[in-house]
């Protein structure tokens, strides 16, 4: 019995919630963001509606102290927006993209790698935004990497 009284608890409090939180929240039509750190990229990126692509330089350490380094293009998919700080002006959202890299050193150097990303972008106050996400990437020839994409971007909204 106290297991159905928890599970309709759990149930009502979604119910309650549902509106204030991913009631009104939509994605601007067209969105161009410059991002200064790795996710997805440290470079530019236009989003239309809720697909997105971009471009840049892309780096990550896949073993301490190893900076490998990457020129990376792709496509994004933005979704599940939702209004979580009241003072941000666009909704946070779930994002995914997949995306083509070109090895600049070490041990990926001129290889090419396919890149597929999933995570969340957090808005926190008017364009400034911060990603938290996780990407694998493979490449002929080498063992699959996944690492985790923090990001910091600032985007301007039409």
């Amino acid at each position: 019995m106290s297991s159905k009284v928890t599970i309709s608890s759990i149930l009502i409090f979604i119910f309650l919630i549902q509106k204030p939180i991913f009631g009104n929240s939509t994605f601007s039509k067209e969105e161009f963001s410059v991002n200064f750190f790795r996710a997805p990229s440290i470079g530019g990126e236009y989003r239309y509606e809720r697909v997105s692509i971009h471009g840049g330089y892309y780096v990550t350490n896949f073993e301490p102290g190893i900076t490998t380094k990457f020129y990376k293009v792709g496509v994004g998919y933005w979704f599940f927006p939702t209004q979580l700080v009241s003072s941000a002006e666009q909704p946070s959202s779930f994002y995914t993209y997949l995306s083509y890299g070109k090895g600049i050193n070490l041990e990926y150097k001129n290889k090419d790698t396919i890149m597929y990303e999933v995570g969340y972008r957090f808005m926190i106050w008017r364009g400034f935004s911060f990603r938290f996400g996780l990407i694998a990437l493979s490449a002929k020839g080498e063992s699959t990497e996944l690492n985790p994409t923090p990001g910091i971007s600032y985007s301007e909204f039409f």
